[in-house]
């Protein structure tokens, strides 16, 4: 049996990454995530100059996930550019690194994407196209025009592999017009979902909001959320062309999580919320309970099983 997948003509030993924004702050925590057993790793979403972020409390876990209102805190994208550099000057192009983007606005995001389409950086780059930077204006992704505006400057200047992390959509008609606008551009892969935004977590002894920023309001990750995410994962991959690979992020806790993700089409998974409770152990573990899940249903591989869910005749 093999977990073994093939993600944009590279090789990995299973199909299992770490979501944006968890365990990958510092090079320490990236520097874990490479020696532990996940198939891949990616950095954290990075703007050009270091951020502190939101005030804290600005993450709290919770029985079925959590809250979060970050701000994208990062170390700034030369941070994260130096450690990609060693890290494929030390591993060769082989087990290629995915590095997150997030600028704070479209001119940004063409910065960054310029200075990495410059560099010498091989590996694979992700373009968070869900994160609610800008005050008074909706998460980019959700402004179908100004994402189609964004991806033809994108790809006027940049020619690496470039993949998109996208938000939560809740209606068939924005499935269609998001994947009609990905489907003219030579994009690697979507990353669905980011946090469900503004959910409310409150804590009745004190009668307050959990986290700080936002009088309370943040994005919801965990368990909460994974119909919505499977949703997603699905909506996309049977619209987008199949040149266009499904990273499946939201709710994955256990192997059976990871199987349903790969069923409804993703290829690769990203793990946050648990990620965040557990630590990096957690990737040793649902490696073997989706082992355990496939030599039940008599798998061999997951190519056997990914993206054939069938619908109720």
């Amino acid at each position: 049996m093999s977990l073994t997948t093939t993600f944009l003509n590279h090789s990995f030993e299973n199909p299992l990454m770490n979501a944006s924004g968890v365990h990958c702050m510092t090079t320490t925590e990236l520097d874990e995530l490479a020696q532990s057993s996940a198939g891949a790793f990616i950095t954290k979403s990075c703007t050009i100059n270091e951020r502190a972020g939101n005030p804290e409390p600005r993450y709290y876990d919770v029985p079925l996930g959590s809250i979060n209102s970050m701000g994208l805190p990062n170390l700034g994208f030369s941070y994260y550019l130096d450690y990609a550099l060693a890290y494929q000057k030390e591993h060769g192009e082989e087990q290629p690194l995915f590095f997150s983007i997030a600028g704070m606005s479209a001119e940004e995001n063409l910065e960054m994407l310029k200075l990495i389409e410059e560099s010498d950086y091989q590996g694979i780059t992700e373009l968070n196209l869900s994160c609610p930077n800008v005050p008074g204006k909706p998460q980019l992704a959700y402004d179908f025009e100004a994402t189609a505006t964004l991806l033809k400057e994108v790809f006027q200047v940049f020619s690496k592999p470039l993949g998109i992390k996208l938000p939560p959509y809740f209606d068939f008609a924005h499935f269609d017009q998001m994947a009609e606008i990905l489907n003219q551009y030579p994009i690697a892969y979507v990353n669905s979902i980011n946090s469900v935004g503004n959910g409310l977590y409150i804590d009745t002894d004190t009668e307050t909001a959990v986290i700080k920023p936002k009088d309370g309001f943040g994005g919801l990750g965990g368990e909460y959320i994974k119909p919505t995410a499977l949703a997603n994962v699905r909506a996309f991959y049977t619209r987008l062309k199949p040149e266009i690979k499904i990273i499946g992020t939201g709710g994955i806790r256990n192997g059976q999580d990871a199987f349903e993700h790969l069923l409804c089409g993703a290829s690769m998974l990203q793990i946050g919320t648990e990620l965040h409770k557990e630590g990096v152990a957690i990737f040793d573990r649902i490696t073997k309970e989706l082992e355990a899940i496939m030599a039940d249903k008599g798998y061999r591989s997951i190519d056997e099983f990914r993206g054939k869910l069938r619908s109720m005749s």
